[in-house]
C-alpha cells in the first residue's frame, strides 16, 4: 500500500456535498477562505460542494479538518461523595475543637456521634445498559433491514412528494412518474442514501431534477399542463406558478411550501445563497401582483399566507396515488438488471466483431484491378515507326557534318 492510499485511508469519510456546503456556512466560512487555506481555486471548492469532485491526499486533509463540525462539550457530573458514618465521626472531632470566632457568641461542642451501624449486605450490582449513542444495541432490539427502511422513508414521503412536484410541473402523471423515478434510484443507491444526513432531501431533490427536465417536452402526454382547478382562487395561484421560471418555481416551493431555509434551498439547487434568496424575492413579488392581500402583508405573514395556500392548492387536487414500494423496489431491481445485461451484450457484440473484422481483414496490400473498358476501331500502332524521306534527309545531313558541329560562322562587312 502506498503512503497516499495510507493516508486517504486514515482521514475520516467526507460528509455528502450538501453537508458539506452546510458546514461551511454554518462556520462563516466562505469558499475563497476555504481555497486558500486548503491551497486550491475557489472553482474546486465549489466542485467539491457540488460533488462533481472529491479532495484527495493531503488537501483531503486539510479539508475534513477544516469543515469538521465542533464537538459537543457535555459538562462534567460532579457526584457528591457519599460519607460514612465512621468518616463523619473523624470529622466532627477536630470541627468541634476549632473555638468559635471573637465578634460570635460560642458554639457549643458538637455531640458524639452514634456508634456506626453494622454493616448491611451490599446492594445488587446495576444491570448493564446498552449505550445507544455509541452505537450498540440492546439484545432484544431488531435490526431493521434496508428494504424495510426504504419501504418506512417511502410510505412518509411519497405522498407528499407527489402533490409537491405536481405544484412544481402542474401535471399529474408526471409528478408520479418523477417521484417513482427519483425513488428507483434511491434504491440503487440505497448505501449513499441511507447514511445521508436528510435522505427525503435526496430524494426531493432527485424528483425535482428529473420532473424539470426540458426533454419532457418532446413528450406528447407531457406537452401541455393539466387543467387547472376550477375555483378562481386556486386557479390564480397555479396559473402564477406556472408563469414563474422553473428555478424561480422551485426555490418559492421549497421554501415557503417545505420550509427550509435559503442555505439549504441553495445547496440544493446549487446555486449561492445570495441567489436563492434574489429568486425568491422576484418570485413573491410576481405571485403577489395577482394577490392584493400578499402584496399589503409583511414578510412573515407573507410566508405563512403563501405557505396555507400551496398546501390548500396541494391538499384540494386529486393527484394519483404513487405505486407501493414493493412494486419500486421490483422496478429498480428489474432495471438494473436488464441495465447489466444491455451493458454485457454491447461489449460482447463489439468483442464479436472486433474479431471478426481482424480474422477477416488482409494482412498485406493488394492494389485494387482496373475497371474493364469497351475498345473500338484498330488500336494505334506501338513501337518505332517508319521513317519518312524528309526524316532520311535529315537523318543524312546531321551524319554528315563533323562532329564538333558546323564551322564558325564569320561576319563580313558590306
Amino acid at each position: 500500500m502506498t503512503r497516499s492510499t495510507t493516508d486517504e485511508a486514515a482521514v475520516p469519510p467526507l460528509p455528502s456535498p450538501k453537508e458539506r456546503r452546510r458546514l461551511r456556512e454554518a462556520k462563516s466560512l466562505s469558499e475563497e477562505e476555504v481555497a486558500a487555506a486548503v491551497g486550491v481555486t475557489r472553482a474546486t471548492v465549489r466542485s467539491w460542494e457540488t460533488g462533481r469532485t472529491s479532495p484527495r491526499g493531503r488537501k483531503r486533509a486539510l479539508y475534513a479538518k477544516l469543515i469538521a463540525p465542533e464537538p459537543a462539550v457535555k459538562p462534567e457530573v460532579v457526584k457528591p461523595p457519599v460519607v460514612t458514618a465512621e468518616a463523619a465521626a473523624v470529622v466532627a472531632g477536630p470541627v468541634a475543637a476549632v473555638p468559635a470566632a471573637p465578634d460570635l457568641p460560642e458554639a457549643s461542642p458538637l455531640p458524639e456521634a452514634p456508634p456506626a451501624a453494622p454493616p448491611a449486605d451490599p446492594p445488587p450490582p446495576p444491570a448493564p445498559v446498552s449505550d445507544t449513542r455509541s452505537g450498540a444495541e440492546a439484545p432484544e432490539e431488531r435490526r431493521v433491514s434496508p428494504a424495510e427502511a426504504f419501504d418506512e422513508l417511502y410510505a412518509r414521503t411519497a405522498p407528499g412528494l407527489v402533490r409537491q412536484t405536481y405544484l412544481l410541473t402542474g401535471r399529474r402523471t408526471l409528478a408520479r412518474e418523477s417521484v417513482e423515478r427519483a425513488f428507483e434510484l434511491a434504491w440503487q443507491r440505497w448505501p449513499e442514501v441511507a447514511v445521508d444526513r436528510d435522505p427525503a432531501g435526496w430524494v426531493r431533490a432527485a424528483a425535482y431534477e428529473y420532473a424539470m427536465s426540458p426533454w419532457h417536452r418532446l413528450r406528447r402526454t407531457h406537452r401541455h399542463p393539466d387543467a387547472p382547478p376550477t375555483e378562481p382562487g386556486k386557479r390564480a395561484l397555479f396559473d402564477a406558478l406556472l408563469d414563474l421560471p422553473p428555478a424561480y418555481r422551485r426555490t418559492l416551493l421549497l421554501y415557503d411550501g417545505v420550509g427550509l431555509d435559503l442555505p439549504e434551498i441553495a445547496a440544493e439547487t446549487e446555486a449561492s445563497t445570495p441567489a436563492a434568496a434574489g429568486r425568491l424575492m422576484t418570485a413573491r413579488a410576481a405571485v403577489a401582483e395577482r394577490f392584493p392581500e400578499l402584496a399589503d402583508a409583511a414578510p412573515a405573514e407573507q410566508s405563512a399566507l403563501l405557505q396555507d395556500r400551496l398546501g390548500g392548492l396541494a391538499r384540494a387536487e386529486h393527484v394519483p396515488v404513487p405505486r407501493p414500494a414493493r412494486a419500486v423496489r421490483t422496478g429498480s431491481e428489474n432495471k438494473a438488471r436488464l441495465w447489466t445485461r444491455a451493458a454485457v451484450a454491447g461489449v460482447a457484440l463489439l468483442i464479436a466483431v472486433t474479431g471478426l473484422t481482424l480474422h477477416t481483414a488482409p494482412t498485406h496490400y493488394e492494389p485494387p484491378i482496373s475497371p474493364p473498358e469497351r475498345v473500338g476501331g484498330v488500336p494505334p500502332r506501338g513501337g518505332p515507326q517508319k521513317l519518312t524521306a524528309q526524316d532520311l534527309k535529315l537523318q543524312k545531313s546531321l551524319s554528315e557534318q563533323l562532329a564538333h558541329g558546323p564551322e564558325r560562322l564569320v561576319p563580313q562587312l558590306e
